[in-house]
């Protein structure tokens, strides 16, 4: 008997959850071919195209950067983004004197940070790399800066640091990995302009479909650019980071590279996972890998588990706020009733620490799918505990029609699911989460309140 859609969908969600999946590869061409005629998802959502540069990758990067060849400029998230800030960014070639000259908004006096070569390696693809630190920055100030190469210098850009105890507006999107980034492309543009007082944005993992395939990362890179030139970006790893192009389990090798996230004191998880404070808000990233991990580095969750303990008790900040790529629930499959709906186990390792540690709200993501829980506690739904939120998707892998809504779902979008994005918008008495869709319609609001 044929299989129906749901069955379809059940089997894409399956091998999309196990390490080291091989799955039947359907030629380039064919690909291609059937995507861009058809417009439909390879199963399991998995990306095969490979080897192409999208056509307004080089343009934006020399509009950005003056004449100078620079790709994938962001400027990262740091422990305290108030007082620094982690410039990266790539070029075709190698420069003799790569560095990043900086001032005070407006200002005609400047200083120049030279520049660490990151260069690196992957999918037979050398990335010429280089990486700045800003340190010794005035909170609550705007500056500017641009990339330098000895006689050359690219445009200014924007870079305005936090108060150390102010309001902020970020911008979270959900998994950004397709089949064809220009959805998400679209979908940040849009989100960025209806949000220019955005200070930072946070990405929840599966960036990309495939972790090793240099073109998504560079789709990607393309699709974030004018966003990530000027506002910090917060990433988190999902499980497709760490997938080879042959949809074997590996170690995370572009992620760790392109991202140098605040260090976390581990001695083999460094980058894994981190912590920042940004304005009135300390923010836990947590890594929920440790599925793909274990045959490579074992032992991620305990690890994650203490060191969360210690880092939630040190942040004297009023509001905490916890990012995971996995979510914390489980959810029933149709047509699959002996899969009960529940807590994943990501939720049983977390959940009680959760509330142990006062953490006020827990944004996850990884099902493609936008649900707002209210709080928590004690896994159960009640007036106390930490607000949940299941972020939804922001690429084009979607998986319609395939959860049964768990008991615990307050808001859930519109169906068939489309892309989302959120707003977290935190004051000193309220943190407020906006979803929406990518033409600006909002469809769920929630906020905490705290004296």
């Amino acid at each position: 008997m044929p299989e129906n859609k749901e069955q379809q969908q059940e089997k894409r969600f399956e091998k999309k959850e196990k390490p080291g999946r091989t799955p039947v590869r359907m030629s380039r061409r064919r690909f291609l071919q059937g995507a861009l005629a058809a417009g439909v998802l390879a199963a399991g959502g998995a990306f095969f195209g490979r080897k192409f540069w999208w056509p307004s990758a080089m343009h934006k990067a020399q509009a950005l950067a003056g004449g100078l060849d620079v790709r994938a400029l962001r400027q990262l998230m740091t422990k305290d983004p108030a007082v620094s800030r982690r410039i990266l960014w790539e070029t075709a070639t190698e420069l003799p004197a790569p560095a990043v000259e900086y001032r005070l908004s407006g200002s005609t006096q400047s200083q120049l940070q030279p520049a660490v070569d990151e260069s690196f390696t992957d999918d037979a693809v050398t990335h010429h790399q280089y990486a700045a630190a800003l340190e010794g920055l005035t909170p609550g100030t705007a500056y500017e800066y641009r990339i330098t190469d000895g006689k050359e210098a690219g445009d200014w850009q924007m870079l305005r640091t936090p108060e150390e105890n102010g309001s902020f507006l970020a911008l979270l999107f959900p998994d950004s990995q397709s089949n064809n980034y220009s959805d998400w492309q679209q979908l940040v543009h849009g989100a960025a302009a209806r949000n220019e007082a955005a200070d930072f944005f946070i990405n929840m993992g599966d960036l990309v479909d495939n972790g090793e395939d240099h073109t998504q990362w560079d789709a990607w890179f393309d699709a974030v650019q004018e966003l990530s030139a000027r506002v910090p970006l917060a990433p988190l790893m999902g499980n497709h980071e760490t997938y080879d192009l042959k949809w074997n389990v590996r170690l995370p090798e572009a992620y760790l590279h392109y991202f140098d996230v605040p260090a976390n004191g581990s001695a083999q998880f460094e980058k894994y996972y981190y912590s920042f404070d940004y304005g009135l808000a300390h923010f836990m990233v947590l890594n929920t890998q440790w599925d793909e991990t274990e045959e490579f580095l074992p032992g991620l969750m305990a690890e994650q588990q203490e060191w969360l303990r210690r880092d939630a008790a040190a942040s004297q900040k009023k509001w905490k706020i916890v990012l995971l790529h996995k979510d914390v629930l489980q959810y029933r499959i149709k047509n699959r009733p002996e899969r009960q709906e529940g807590i994943s186990d990501v939720g049983e390792a977390f959940m009680p620490l959760f509330d142990e540690l006062g953490i006020d709200a827990v944004f996850t993501a990884h099902l493609h799918t936008y649900r707002d829980r209210g709080r928590l506690y004690h896994m159960q739904p009640a007036d106390q505990g930490p607000l949940y939120i299941l972020t939804g998707v922001a690429g084009n892998v979607r998986y319609p029609d395939l959860w049964v809504d768990h008991a615990f779902d307050k808001v859930i979008a519109p169906q068939p699911e489309t892309d989302n994005y959120l707003t977290l918008s935190v004051t000193p008495d309220t943190l407020t989460v906006c979803c929406f869709l990518p033409d600006g319609t909002e469809i769920d609001r929630t906020s905490l309140q705290k004296n």
